[in-house]
């Protein structure tokens, strides 16, 4: 687990490319504390850098930029293969020969074997560039769930790549702002891939390598392979055929070199984690936060937990003076504007003090299993498409914010029916708040991010805005971010490529239950999951944050804001009518961060 950067360029000279690359890699130092390299070709038109979190492999085996003994390939990654000892035991049976006992390694010999076909045989959650030699070609590649993160900017023929947006800024590559991201950070409460903060600063899609050839053209492919669905239909095969998958994406996510360890927050997705580590290593150390405030505190349902796990349970208290204190370095290491993250930032805080390198994290089985209130409200939102699109232009003269976001089913576009299930302000709102006109602010909402039409609005609808939307935007980026900020690694067992695909197999009847969210993922694992874990309402992984941003004066206070909108907002903040993520996207855009 590291952060990469680098550029391909025919323009600038040795010495300029290579301090513009170290520039790039210093900033990124928090996510790679414990080695650093950087790589120029012979011909100083491609400079790597690598700053590096050992986790497997720790001996200097592990330096990258790496090559291959025969110098075909030069590889800088950020990541883990979980499957890289299969696919090593199969590519020496083809004659590859290893130096190392690294997973980096190992993608560089499958693609000197088996070329881009290489891409979809890898199993875990990457971001790498790969230099080919050989032919010149530059290859920028992401895992299939977009885990990790990648970030491309192109200009004067030059390609240049980072894991973080600040590197660019860090470098003087470019500074130029996209002006659109207040408009997507008070609509989503993110900023949606691919887009950033920074003008032309993009992200790799996931699942997708970018390809630039020696003549300075590129290409964006798709690498996936594509799958058919032959639903499960039978409940005892689904139950224990998630039994079978989660054990092994589990066993495979425990490799390390490291010390690893789980976060416990006490709610299904990461018990089940913990319980199930539990009986694959010895003394499993889990962390856990808990709250003054009694309606977030979920001590019991950790200890619930914890008590049936050998290993040493780490809890933590967090208070508001603790939040305060943190505020401005949580704002540093967002990296981009999001309303997101806090809670990651402290439990990763904690973990790396508790001398942690690595962690497993329960983020994906809310989007898989139906765990979020967006799954239950896909019907009657299919009823109200029905409705004429004028009736909710009418809403907009309502001021609560629950009826005014009925107006963005008057647009015919996913967009607009994931902010009417999920968006902070209505397009009305936000253009008062940015000094835009409303159908400048639909255009940027609603034209620019090319996602599929929804039709059906069943709960297969809800998991993919959910998973595509929310999960990816949001919370896999928060995440990477938040902890990489603190040099720990977050895996995500259930998000396993194989375990995703096992799950999508399940007949929607029996995947997805109207009564009891994740029903099929708690039945099927009944006998190890304490009564008191998943018969309890569901609260997620909150913090008390709705007072403590009220009590944080740089938030609160309304003369901290201009224009009248703005002002009245904060004041209905401060009087409990609105929520803390609205006040805080709002903060944010007010040129706070």
């Amino acid at each position: 687990m590291c952060r990469i950067a680098g550029l391909v360029t025919n323009a600038l000279q040795g010495d300029e490319i290579k301090q513009t690359v170290n520039a790039m890699c210093t900033v990124l130092k928090h996510g790679g504390p414990d080695d650093e390299g950087v790589y120029c070709s012979t011909d100083t038109r491609v400079v790597f850098g690598h700053r590096r979190l050992s986790i497997i492999d720790l001996s200097t085996n592990g330096h990258q930029p790496m090559a291959d003994a025969g110098q075909k390939a030069r590889i800088t990654f950020n990541g883990e293969i979980y499957n890289y000892t299969e696919l090593k035991a199969e590519l020496q049976l083809l004659g590859a020969k290893f130096n190392t006992d690294t997973d980096t390694e190992v993608i560089i010999q499958a693609y000197l074997y088996w070329g881009t076909n290489s891409f979809s045989k890898l199993r875990g959650m990457f971001a790498f560039a790969l230099y080919d030699t050989i032919t010149g070609a530059v290859y920028l590649v992401r895992d299939t769930i977009g885990v990790k993160p990648l970030y491309y900017y192109v200009n004067n023929g030059q390609l240049y790549f980072a894991s973080e947006i600040k590197a660019f800024k860090a470098a003087a590559i470019t500074t130029e702002e996209d002006t659109r991201w207040p408009v997507w950070l008070l609509a989503f409460g993110h900023i949606p891939e691919p887009y950033t903060t920074l003008k032309n600063v993009l992200s790799i899609p996931k699942g997708h390598f970018l390809c630039w050839d020696k003549s300075g053209t590129y290409t964006i492919t798709n690498y996936q392979k594509p799958s058919t669905v032959n639903y499960i239909t039978d409940i005892e095969t689904a139950r224990l055929g998630l039994q079978t998958h989660l054990k092994t994406a589990i066993r495979r996510q425990l490799i390390a070199d490291a010390p690893i360890g789980i976060f416990l927050s006490g709610g299904i997705d990461s018990s089940l984690l913990a319980l199930l580590a539990n009986e694959e290593i010895e003394q499993l150390k889990t962390i856990s936060i808990f709250f003054n405030e009694q309606q977030y505190d979920e001590r019991k349902y950790q200890h619930a937990v914890a008590n049936k796990i050998a290993g040493q349970n780490f809890t933590h208290l967090v208070k508001q003076q603790d939040f305060e204190e943190a505020f401005p370095q949580i704002l540093t290491a967002m990296d981009m504007p999001t309303t997101d993250g806090i809670n990651s930032w402290f439990i990763s805080k904690y973990a790396h003090q508790d001398g942690l390198k690595t962690v497993l994290s329960g983020i994906g089985a809310d989007e898989l299993f139906g765990g979020y209130p967006s799954f239950n409200r896909m019907k009657p939102l299919r009823h109200l498409k029905m409705l004429p699109s004028t009736l909710f232009t009418l809403i907009k003269p309502f001021s609560r914010n629950r009826y005014k976001k009925l107006a963005y089913l008057e647009n015919n576009n996913t967009i607009a029916d994931y902010l009417f299930l999920r968006g902070l302000y209505v397009a009305a709102d936000i253009a008062k708040l940015t000094g835009m006109d409303e159908d400048e602010v639909k255009g940027i909402l609603f034209d620019n991010i090319d996602i599929p039409k929804i039709d059906a609005y069943n709960k297969l609808q809800a998991a993919w805005m959910e998973t595509n939307l929310y999960m990816q935007n949001q919370l896999l980026r928060d995440t990477d971010m938040m902890s990489m900020s603190h040099s720990l690694e977050v895996r995500v067992p259930y998000l396993d490529e194989d375990f995703q695909a096992y799950a999508a197999q399940i007949h929607p009847d029996i995947r997805f239950n109207d009564h009891q969210p994740k029903k099929i993922l708690i039945d099927s694992f009944k006998d190890v999951l304490p009564e008191a874990v998943w018969n309890r309402p569901k609260m997620g992984f909150t913090f008390p944050l709705q007072q403590w941003m009220k009590d944080n004066r740089e938030i609160s206070d309304a003369n901290n804001y201009h224009g009248k909108t703005a002002k009245k907002l904060i004041n209905n903040f401060n009087n409990g009518r609105i929520h803390w993520s609205r006040a805080f996207a709002l903060y944010q855009v007010q040129g706070h961060v």
